[in-house]
């Protein structure tokens, strides 16, 4: 299961206990999401009972806390928020910059706020 979805309050704990309790015990689960999409102590919860195979964590639930028994699972590879880490991706944040920049010095509210 690959899950790719938007955060927000919609998404929240979307993936939790129900969701990996219906997995097949040779499945694996990837978060390409927001971390918060995730229930994670429901993640771990499912590793520790061999509900599911493993897991593939691009994102974390407290970022940038990663939770030790996430760590030190075999079955688990967690990489350090990579997923726009690619040229076109980043090309495109640095252009948003840019152009959050303009509008701010024409007096205009940016159209990118943080």
């Amino acid at each position: 299961l690959v899950i790719s979805v938007p955060g927000g309050s919609e998404t929240h704990h979307l993936i939790n206990k129900d969701i990996f309790s219906a997995m097949q015990p040779h499945s694996y689960f990837v978060n390409i999401a927001r971390g918060d999409v995730v229930k994670e102590i429901d993640l771990i919860e499912a590793l520790q009972l061999n509900q599911i195979a493993g897991a593939g964590l691009d994102v974390y639930e407290h970022e940038p806390k990663v939770p030790k028994d996430l760590i030190s699972m075999e079955n688990v590879v967690l990489l350090p928020h990579l997923g726009t880490a690619s040229l076109e991706v980043r090309t495109g944040m640095g252009l948003m910059a840019v152009e959050n920049i303009k509008y701010f010095l024409e007096g205009n509210e940016p159209p990118n706020l943080v």
